[in-house]
């Protein structure tokens, strides 16, 4: 069975649902550990409460980023692990960190990619009058969320939506396709090749 670390500074909603995806068989791996930033992120009482190992590394302890995330990665490589997945990690990983676990680091980002890297992606497709808005699951490269992109859901922008409204019926398609490709890569059916995604051997 394939061995996930998942990274969270947050909440951990997506955690969640990739638990519950492994839990029911929806996802035929094991998450492994799960890492934050953030020592108070509720997504840690998540991993908790499914009998995950947890650790948080504060960046306050380090010298610089580099420093981090060399401890981050010896963190991480303990628990010698398959895939590792970001969920709502709110930190931009250097490139050393990338290069360590390039094809097999996940993302899932709020916006259709390749619009709205970033931060505020529900805001800026508001003030820019979109008609439809949605998400991303992407392999990380160096490139901010510019890796290639694998899967997305989209929403419509209803004329009184909010901010909130959007996050909340975007989460709805967050938590279904993320454990999908998940899974993907963990049958073998999904690759990074060069600067393409593939699955079952064709370009996406």
């Amino acid at each position: 069975m394939k061995r996930i670390v998942v990274l969270i500074s947050g909440s951990g909603s997506n955690l969640q649902a990739i638990i519950d995806a492994c839990q029911i068989g929806r996802l035929n791996a094991e998450i492994v550990a799960v890492f934050s930033n953030k020592a108070d992120a509720f997504g840690l009482q998540r991993a908790q409460r499914a009998g995950i190992a947890t650790q948080s590394l504060a960046i306050g302890d380090y010298a610089d980023r580099q420093a981090f995330d060399r401890a981050l990665m010896q963190q991480i490589d303990s628990y010698q692990p398959d895939l590792i997945v970001l969920a709502g990690y709110m930190r931009i990983l250097s490139s050393s960190f990338v290069s360590h676990y390039l094809g097999r680091l996940l993302n899932i980002h709020p916006s259709l990619l390749p619009k709205y890297p970033g931060l505020h992606t529900h805001r800026r497709a508001l003030d820019n009058g979109d008609s439809e808005h949605g998400v991303s699951v992407h392999f990380v490269t160096e490139q901010l969320d510019g890796g290639p992109v694998i899967l997305q859901a989209s929403i419509p922008v209803l004329p009184d939506d909010t901010e909130q409204d959007l996050a909340e019926r975007l989460l709805i398609e967050e938590h279904r396709i993320y454990p999908q490709v998940i899974q993907w890569w963990v049958e073998g059916r999904l690759s990074l090749r060069g600067d393409r995604a593939w699955l079952d051997n064709e370009p996406l």
